[in-house]
């Protein structure tokens, strides 16, 4: 029997139909549509558009910026277009950047990190290479166990003549730790190969760095003596030219003869040192020449300097003397020029010391001092790179050029010593109002006031003050110079443009270490009591009332900072705020030499950079390296 056939009515078929196709639409589509029809009731199932996942809501008003990946977790650095393996991943902060007062975009986690704090300005300098406080902490247990000169592996001649001749009047006679870490490195004891895990090759490298003042000279150049008077026992030419010196004094003797005697012929190093000192200037030259050829007064060897102060004639007389010579101390420029029409000069050379490496590995002197080091170096045996800081451009280029090199640096290294006090004075404020020449004359003048009210060494007596005052710019010198002068201080100006004889002569009272005394005078008073008090407008002011008889200024550039042992030099005033921690670091290294106490006074200006100036400051309080 057949169903009973039930009829439909077309608009329900056409409604059935239209339920049956949205049914067949896409997930999204069709809960799209569901949460449209019932906006009212939000589903907790439902998903968002496929194009607005991981995409952040903005903020009303707030423009649309790309999406920063978070990279918290264990899978938080995939998926990155830089490694960013150096440092700690950044986190993503739901602050948006600042401004601050200079307009610059700044971030939360910049004001608020106490990680990102402490010498900001100074590292936005990098100046300088950085050394780990891991390496400082190993270097100062390693030179903890040396006590003395007598520790090291030195002959009996020069240990007898550290204290007669390098170190005379010294009460403190024992090593720095430059020394304690230098000077058995480069004489190549085991017990320096096996602390540093390092090999003496046949050619050593080596670079030491240690703060100003602290006997760097010394330390690489006790080995050197000590190397040249091992080769010279061990030269069999030298041997032959003293057993034919000694049998013709014994035929002399028994029979006079009128034969040319072998002492008047060239001695086998005639105009072949054995070791070569490099240095930047003239004043360098004397320096370190006079302590070598103190040296040679009692450990016999031969030495000479040679730079552009003496004639042609006495530098060729020295050089090529019949007599020989094992040491010379000259400049990059005048030995290359040598070198160049005589190569034989360098053809000896075991031993080459670059002093002052910072310098001499520079723009300027790179070239020259290259070219040295690459024709000695068929005979070298050691190269000793001397510096007080290690910048970076030096860094890098050690780096390339000498990637094995050894580098002995002091625990101090790129800190300014804390005997050494830093004291600042604001130009723009009262009495000064910006003027920085009055700044210096009156600090000048309370330096002096303040020694002339004690006496010296002797009763009656008062020490005279010497002052270095540095300048960034060679014209400001002379401008400085006659102004401290008008105000009846004894100032005097060096720079480049003075001559190469005058330096030395402008010098030579800064480097003494003898105390300067003059009879002891009325009170100076204040410059302000020396000044007149009115001077009508285009008249000449009036001759200085009174003269400071206790000072000594010398207004100078950074060619004085360089290497000059000013030891008497208890006060160093910055006329302009150095450019770079470089600067700072070898400007008020020219006080508080060898252990003295010392004192620097900045000029700070409006247009001086304050934030330096706190953080140097900050930093030679604490004690810490200015990296």
């Amino acid at each position: 029997m057949l169903p009973p056939k039930i009829s439909t009515c077309l608009f329900c078929s056409f409604k059935a139909a239209r339920q049956q196709q949205s049914f067949l639409q896409w997930p999204s589509q069709q809960t799209a549509s569901v949460s449209t029809k019932f906006a009212s009731r939000p589903n907790r199932m439902s998903l968002a558009p496929f194009r607005r996942v991981s995409t952040p809501e903005s903020s009303p008003g707030e423009a649309a910026r790309p999406n920063r990946r978070r990279q918290d977790g264990p899978f938080g650095g995939m998926n990155q277009r830089e490694a960013n393996i150096r440092g700690i991943p950044e986190r993503v902060t739901s602050q948006r950047p600042a401004q601050d007062r200079n307009g610059k975009w700044t971030s939360r986690r910049d004001r608020e990190d106490p990680r990102a704090g402490g010498f900001k300005a100074l590292k936005m300098q990098r100046a300088l290479a950085p050394v780990s406080y891991n390496a400082r902490t190993r270097i100062k247990e390693q030179i903890a166990a040396i006590e003395s000169f007598e520790q090291f592996p030195l002959i009996t001649a020069i240990k007898a003549s550290i204290s007669s001749q390098a170190l005379q009047g010294m009460q403190d006679i024992n090593p720095t730790p430059v020394q304690r870490i230098a000077i058995p490195a480069l004489l190549g004891s085991e017990d320096a190969v096996r602390k540093t895990r390092k090999i003496v090759q046949e050619k050593g490298e080596f670079l030491i760095a240690a703060e100003t003042g602290s006997g760097k000279t010394l330390a690489y150049l006790l080995p050197t003596m000590n190397a040249v008077k091992l080769a010279e026992a061990e030269d069999e030419d030298i041997k032959e030219y003293n057993e034919a010196l000694q049998q013709e004094k014994l035929e002399m003797a028994l029979q006079p003869s009128l034969a040319p005697s072998i002492s008047e012929m060239p001695h086998p190093t005639t105009g072949r040192p054995r070791a070569i000192i490099l240095v930047p200037t003239s004043e360098l030259v004397a320096q370190v020449g006079g302590l070598v050829k103190a040296f040679s007064h009692t450990v016999k060897f031969r030495s000479a300097m040679i730079s552009s102060n003496v004639s042609g004639q006495v530098i060729r007389n020295r050089l090529f003397s019949p007599r020989g010579i094992d040491i010379l101390v000259a400049t990059p420029h005048l030995l290359s020029s040598i070198a160049d029409s005589d190569p034989n000069i360098l053809s000896r050379v075991t031993h080459l010391i670059v002093d002052e490496a910072d310098s001499l590995l520079d723009r300027g002197f790179s070239p020259l001092t290259s070219a040295i080091i690459d024709k000695a170096t068929p005979s070298l045996k050691q190269l000793i790179l001397c510096s007080a800081t290690i910048p970076r451009s030096m860094d890098n280029y050690l780096r390339k050029r000498f990637p094995d090199i050894h580098r002995l640096v002091t625990p101090n290294l790129h800190a300014i010593p804390r005997r050494v006090q830093l004291g600042v004075v604001d130009v723009d404020r009262e009495p000064y109002k910006g003027n920085k020449n009055l700044a210096c004359a009156d600090t000048i003048w309370t330096i002096g006031k303040a020694a002339a009210e004690h006496d010296g060494p002797v009763k009656g007596q008062m020490d005279v003050k010497r002052i270095l005052v540095f300048v960034n710019e060679r014209e400001t010198t002379q401008e400085v110079a006659e102004y401290l002068v008008s105000k009846g201080i004894d100032a005097i100006a060096l720079s480049r443009d003075t001559p190469e004889q005058r330096q030395s002569e402008m010098l030579a009272s800064f480097t003494l270490s003898t105390p300067l005394t003059a009879p002891k005078e009325d009170h100076p008073g204040s410059l302000a009591d020396n000044q007149p008090n009115y001077v009508p407008f285009g008249k000449v002011a009036p001759p200085v009332k009174r003269k400071l008889p206790n000072t000594k200024v010398l207004v100078t550039t950074d060619l004085g900072s360089r290497g000059i042992d000013t030891l008497a030099v208890r006060h160093v005033i910055l006329y302009d705020v150095p450019h770079s921690t470089i600067d700072f670091i070898h400007r008020l290294g020219r006080t508080g030499r060898m252990g003295r106490r010392g004192r620097g006074i900045v000029l700070v200006g409006k247009h001086d950079r304050k934030d330096v100036v706190a953080e140097v400051r900050d930093g030679m309080y604490k004690g810490q390296a200015l990296i």
